[in-house]
């Protein structure tokens, strides 16, 4: 039995000095990670000014009784989850609205696009062009555009709540409270969670307000096997 222990021990630890290692993989571009991985087609912008390492994409032991597939948002400690099974999930770091522009409440994936537009709305072009900047009416998409790679855009009661979880060329300020109220993801990791939110997804996002009612979760930290060994 003693013995047995060891062992087990003995992978656990082992297992651990390699999560670093596995979670950096998330920064590497995927034409450098092998042919049998999909080739993205995401632009690495400034990656030099990468955010802290708790804000990389991690896979997590996660507790909710929320349905696989939902994306929970916590502008508070800006990460965002995407539910991959029982005691599963897969963390985002995520820039959230700064002071005066943060929000709750429960809406759904409306549309998705990938290189989006940008349309900034008149408040934002009216309170922009009172600091000096002018803003474009409509910016194509780019990898100039501030909606970064991929968009999804959250819709309740069938309408366009103006809020959309977006890439960024701004990678720097993934953590931060940078935005007017949108979500914003480093671009590999916006691609990532593209592939696997469907039009329809529960997007539940926890912030000022409450309007998000009573949401039970419980990140339980690095899923260590999970990690290594996919799944």
């Amino acid at each position: 039995m003693k013995l047995h222990t060891r062992k087990v021990v003995a992978l656990v630890v082992a297992a651990a000095a390699l999560v670093g290692a596995t979670n950096a993989s998330a920064f590497t571009p995927a034409n450098a990670q092998g042919a049998a991985n999909k080739r993205s087609d995401v632009l690495l912008v400034a990656q030099k000014k990468r955010p802290p390492q708790k804000y990389w994409r991690t896979k997590v032991r996660f507790r909710t009784n929320e349905a696989p597939g939902t994306i929970i948002v916590d502008t508070n400690n800006k990460f965002l989850y995407r539910i991959d099974g029982p005691n599963r999930a897969t963390r985002y770091g995520i820039g959230v609205g700064r002071e005066g522009f943060g929000w709750s409440g429960v809406v759904k994936v409306g549309r998705k696009a990938e290189w989006p537009s940008w349309t900034p709305p008149a408040e934002m072009r009216q309170r922009e062009a009172a600091k000096g900047r002018i803003l474009p009416i409509t910016q194509e998409g780019g990898i100039d555009n501030p909606l970064g790679a991929r968009a999804m855009y959250l819709y309740k009661g069938g309408r366009d709540t103006i809020f959309r979880i977006h890439g960024t060329n701004q990678p720097w300020t993934i953590g931060q409270n940078m935005s007017s109220g949108c979500i914003r993801m480093m671009n590999e990791d916006v691609e990532h969670l593209y592939d696997r939110a469907e039009i329809g997804t529960k997007v539940i996002v926890i912030g000022p307000g409450s309007r998000h009612g009573d949401v039970s979760y419980d990140d339980r930290g690095v899923d260590i096997f999970r990690t290594i060994f996919g799944g």
